[in-house]
């Protein structure tokens, strides 16, 4: 007879821990995704991705365990390698962050010239 060990930790707790786990040692870029239970190993796997603000996840770089019964870290991918992965990452996709930072700029720019109307009513 097996004895079912239910999850503690939720999901929402999981993904926070490796979330700060993560902010502590990597770039801003790097954070923690969606968390699946592993009820064989009562643990959270935290997929660890790379994301840009308007472009969405470029892709997964590692991974980050936690403890589903203790908010606790108990292994991730080498901080080096999820570095390494995100660097290969964000080069292969060098032309669309590129792109995005350029017309972002653009539109900042655009933006924040005066307006040349003598109208009150455009302020």
């Amino acid at each position: 007879m097996s004895i079912l060990t239910l999850p503690t930790v939720t999901a929402i707790e999981a993904q926070a821990e490796a979330s700060l786990f993560l902010s502590d040692r990597l770039p801003d870029r790097v954070s923690a995704s969606v968390p699946s239970l592993d009820e064989a190993y009562h643990v959270w796997r935290v997929p660890v991705i790379l994301a840009y603000p308007q472009l969405g996840v470029l892709g997964q770089v590692g991974e980050v365990i936690v403890s589903a019964v203790k908010p606790e870290v108990v292994f991730s991918t080498a901080l080096e390698d999820m570095l390494k992965e995100a660097k290969a990452l964000a080069e292969k996709h060098r032309d669309a962050i590129e792109a995005k930072l350029h017309s972002d700029d653009a539109d900042f720019t655009k933006d924040s010239r005066p307006r040349e109307s003598g109208n009150a009513r455009d302020l």
